[in-house]
């Protein structure tokens, strides 16, 4: 169905990944700023996360573009949000230290973000499967 698409798709999907990417990259400290400092050093797979998020993202953007169906985007903004909180700095959740503490932030939080960010991608990939799979079976001729 990848193969199909015109131009303008490939162009959102590129944009909306450059978007989510920064969204996601500099206030989580994958994207070094002058305005923020992770606290904690990234580990392997918070990149691997991050761009497979962004990707997804700007895909399944994509989708929506000529659609003929109002977009349902909660379940796919959860998953980008949940990516987003799995790749950041558990010391620089502000929530998370207000409700486990900074040493709960690195005992309990820290080893939930690979869980989380495992779910999200997953998440977003069968997103993208089922929008996908939604076009290939209601296609109308235009």
């Amino acid at each position: 169905m990848l193969r199909e698409w015109s131009l303008v798709r490939w162009v959102v999907a590129a944009v909306m990944a450059v978007v989510i990417a920064l969204a996601i990259g500099i206030p989580s400290g994958l994207i070094h700023t002058p305005w923020y400092s992770r606290m904690t050093p990234t580990v392997w797979w918070n990149y691997p996360t991050w761009l497979a998020t962004a990707v997804l993202g700007g895909l399944i953007s994509a989708t929506y573009i000529q659609a003929r169906t109002v977009p349902r985007v909660e379940k796919k903004l959860w998953a980008t949000v949940g990516s987003a909180l799995a790749v950041g700095c558990p010391v620089c959740n502000k929530v998370v230290v207000a409700v486990v503490g900074v040493g709960g932030a690195l005992t309990v939080w820290a080893p939930l973000q690979p869980i989380l960010a495992f779910v999200s991608v997953a998440l977003l990939g069968w997103a993208l499967q089922r929008r996908l799979q939604g076009e290939r079976l209601c296609a109308v001729a235009v």
